[in-house]
């Protein structure tokens, strides 16, 4: 997925995105300060059917919210990496417990711990393309 959109239509992209993600569980989503990260994690919860206040995790490291699915209760945890100085204090932080759990995993700033992802993360890049306009890029790495 390689596409470019207005923040007007980031429920339809998000939609787009479960769609295209398949059966992947850990994201990985890049970019700069305010391109857009967790305004875009909220998206993705939205049109997942999380009930929970979405929020960023920025001071609690890892929200988790709870939606449904085919009938059974699952989880999302919500992980923002910013504030973690490196790898150690992730694993310390328990975060490879969260993206090793089969949960869905949608992680902010992946690259202030790069080595704790499972080989089979999906890496997501956004980027600011002006005020209104957004660009997502997925890759495996």
């Amino acid at each position: 997925m390689n596409r470019e959109f207005l923040l007007n239509d980031i429920h339809q992209v998000a939609a787009d995105f479960w769609r295209q993600a398949g059966a992947g569980t850990v994201f990985a989503f890049h970019g700069q300060m305010g391109a857009g990260k967790t305004t875009f994690i909220h998206a993705l919860c939205d049109t997942r059917g999380v009930k929970d206040a979405v929020g960023s995790p920025t001071f609690s490291l890892v929200n988790e919210y709870a939606y449904e699915e085919n009938g059974q209760q699952k989880k999302l945890f919500h992980i923002d990496l910013y504030r973690l100085k490196d790898e150690e204090e992730a694993i310390r932080a328990g975060i490879e417990d969260c993206l090793y759990s089969g949960n869905i995993c949608l992680v902010e700033w992946p690259e202030k711990a790069p080595g704790i992802f499972p080989d089979h993360s999906l890496h997501v890049y956004m980027d600011v393309l002006d005020a209104q306009r957004r660009r997502l890029r997925i890759g495996n790495n």
